[in-house]
């Protein structure tokens, strides 16, 4: 059985598994009254008609994924032969659950994150400082983890150049580095259907990546997720009908950062996630803008109408349909040049 066949069922099971577990879910979550909050100064005001939606639906592509991503990965192993009495085989294994576990852990604080704002029928679940501190441990666990595991190159490889070896600093550098990426990708959570289908689009780049880089059982995750995030948006499309909450968008963007760390491909990793980058990049710009301007002229200014910059084309009349597709377009081209510079 060829990989790519493999892993098209993976992606079909965590597809089925993930679309079929929200009959069950959502209406569990309507039940028990987990709807998200929602704060329009946070976003455009016709948002408040999405006031109790249920949350956390995250769980169906997370489930999905964890499930079939193992389970391919054993499936892999048996069809290809290889020998499972060799204790090096079991380093992609390892790598792999490395991956997972560290999705996990941030699915995990994204969900205390949802239940504390469910609880308190308020937007504001942890502070800005309670999710750093978890963040922050979590990352230095996965280094080590990578690092124990197999990868112990502390050279940032950008494809047309690799650094000289950084040591410790290397590690100093990626921790700053996963927690932007995970809240940025976190901040692209606020259309119907956009984090999901950006996060399904740098699944599939992330998958031919590692057919190229002779990771196929990396690969049995990146098809997992891929195909869970897809039965995920059948309950997600606007209009949605279930929300993937901190729970859902933490874990994904602990399982792009991971991924790309994984590969140790950093500018296949930037170029990937670019389009997370520029969504926390705009509230970053905006933030200190307007703070400049009003240092200076006594008013704050704005560049962009609201930010993050989804919100930004958002009010200047980009339906949530065409801010799907023209953000998963743009990740496909930046994760079309990402797989150029691996070549």
């Amino acid at each position: 059985m060829s990989f790519w066949i493999i892993n098209l069922l993976i992606a079909l099971l965590s597809f089925v598994i993930a679309g079929v577990s929200g009959i069950f879910l959502v209406p569990f979550l309507h039940k028990i009254k987990f709807g998200q909050p929602i704060k329009t100064e946070d976003g455009p005001k016709w948002h408040a008609k999405k006031q109790g939606t249920p949350t956390m639906g995250g769980f169906m592509f997370i489930i999905s994924t964890v499930i079939t991503a193992i389970a391919g990965y054993w499936i892999y192993r048996l069809r290809t032969g290889i020998d499972t009495t060799d204790k090096a085989s079991f380093k992609p294994f390892y790598q792999l659950m490395s991956v997972i576990v560290f999705s996990a852990l941030f699915g995990l604080i994204g969900f205390i994150d949802d239940y504390l704002k469910v609880a308190r029928k308020h937007n504001d679940g942890l502070s800005a400082i309670q999710k750093i501190i978890f963040q922050l441990v979590v990352s230095v666990g996965f280094l080590f983890a990578i690092y124990k595991f197999g990868d112990g190159s502390t050279c940032l490889d950008l494809g047309f150049w690799v650094s000289p070896s950084l040591g410790i600093f290397y590690y100093i550098l990626m921790v700053p580095v996963i927690i932007y990426l995970t809240n940025a990708v976190n901040l692209t959570d606020g259309v119907d259907g956009l984090c999901g289908s950006v996060t399904f689009v740098a699944m599939l780049i992330f998958t031919v990546c590692c057919s190229i880089l002779k990771q196929n059982e990396l690969s049995c995750f990146t098809m997992a997720l891929a195909g869970g995030c897809l039965g995920f948006l059948i309950w997600n499309f606007n209009p949605a009908k279930c929300f993937m909450g901190d729970t859902g968008s933490m874990f994904l963007g602990a399982a792009v950062t991971g991924v790309g760390l994984v590969l140790h491909r950093h500018i296949l990793l930037l170029l990937v996630a670019l389009v997370y980058v520029i969504e926390a990049l705009s509230v970053l710009i905006q933030r200190y803008y307007f703070k400049y301007t009003r240092m200076k002229t006594g008013e704050g200014k704005r560049l962009f109408k609201m930010t993050p910059i989804h919100h930004h084309f958002e009010m200047s009349g980009f339906s949530e349909y065409k801010i799907v597709i023209t953000f998963s377009v743009t990740g496909i081209i930046f994760g079309v040049l990402g797989i150029i510079t691996i070549l």
